[in-house]
């Protein structure tokens, strides 16, 4: 049975995004592709909560015809793995393989992970994020912090029960100041 591993963008200050939902601050740069699309090939699935899918169904489906090689290989990563959106409001999801998703949480993703060897990816969805934190559902955080500080944003985790203790088994400095700080529930 795979992992369910959260992979989220942070600025220095914890924030995944703007008050605004604003992202036009993450550094993505070659060398971040690569790692991007080494751990989507180490998937056999994405989960998404309804917002970060929205935003990615918007974008991904047409990336494909972009020049860049890296964009190109993600794209074709994220438009063939098989994607659930946990939502209460969307009735169907448009994007090929995509499947929504609203029954009880943690029976859905106990489903989703005895149907899958390897590991589920959990891209973005803060709120989702959260949900499963709470329920002790995520096997690995995967955070970059990026070297921006924002000064007021949207942290990846709230309005936890209780504090969560972590254990750090693996960091990557990229060039572009980025930093990987992988990280196990300790439980």
């Amino acid at each position: 049975m795979g992992k369910i591993i959260s992979q989220m963008m942070v600025s220095a200050d914890g924030c995944h995004e703007g008050l605004n939902r604003e992202i036009d601050w993450h550094n993505v740069d070659e060398e971040y592709n690569e790692y991007a699309a080494a751990l989507l090939q180490s998937a056999t699935g994405i989960v998404f909560g309804r917002v970060t899918y929205e935003r990615m169904a918007s974008y991904w489906p047409t990336a494909a015809s972009s020049n860049d090689i890296h964009n190109t290989i993600i794209a074709g990563q994220m438009n063939r793995l098989p994607k659930f959106v946990f939502t209460k409001t969307l009735e169907r999801a448009e994007w090929e393989f995509a499947e929504v998703v609203n029954g009880d949480l943690a029976k859905e993703i106990a489903r989703l992970k005895s149907q899958f060897a390897n590991n589920l990816l959990v891209l973005g969805s803060a709120a989702l994020v959260s949900s499963l934190s709470k329920l002790n559902l995520i096997d690995e955080y995967q955070i970059i912090v990026n070297p921006v500080v924002l000064g007021a944003g949207r942290p990846f985790v709230q309005e936890l029960n209780d504090k969560m203790n972590l254990k750090l088994t693996q960091t990557h400095a990229f060039r572009s100041g980025n930093v990987l700080l992988c990280y196990q529930p300790q439980l």
